[in-house]
């Protein structure tokens, strides 16, 4: 038997392998193309839509922007709102579509790997433990 054989086996990670998936909630713009490009549907994304409001509280575009300048304005200004956004670990292929489609750099590679859990809810994580 050669010297190989007898060595114990490391149980290291490899040195490719990487962490779980952070969160960086400041730059998500609740745009949805990391769900949409995930193949195996692991990302749930919830948001609502808030008005965009200038300098005491007045909306900016639409009524008043046409009351200050007599041009009619389509709508006003609004931004998404991210409520929810949650990642399945248990469907999750950590192949980083995700990471590599986001155009916001709002997810990135970072921590441990996620560990398994004693319950499949166990092993949904929201916002709150992704950030």
């Amino acid at each position: 038997m050669s010297d190989q054989s007898q060595q114990p086996i490391s149980s290291a990670e490899p040195v490719e392998a990487h962490g779980s998936i952070r969160l960086v909630e400041e730059n998500c713009t609740s745009c949805m193309i990391c769900a949409r490009e995930c193949p195996a549907w692991c990302i749930q994304i919830d948001s609502h839509t808030e008005q965009v409001t200038g300098e005491g509280g007045a909306p900016i575009g639409g009524a008043a922007a046409s009351s200050t300048s007599g041009y009619a304005r389509a709508r006003q200004r609004s931004v998404n709102v991210l409520d929810r956004f949650e990642i399945d670990w248990s469907l999750c292929m950590y192949c980083g579509i995700c990471v590599e489609q986001c155009p916001f750099d709002a997810l990135e590679w970072a921590g441990p790997h996620v560990s398994s859990a004693p319950s499949l809810d166990g092993l949904v994580q929201g916002r709150e433990q992704l950030r």
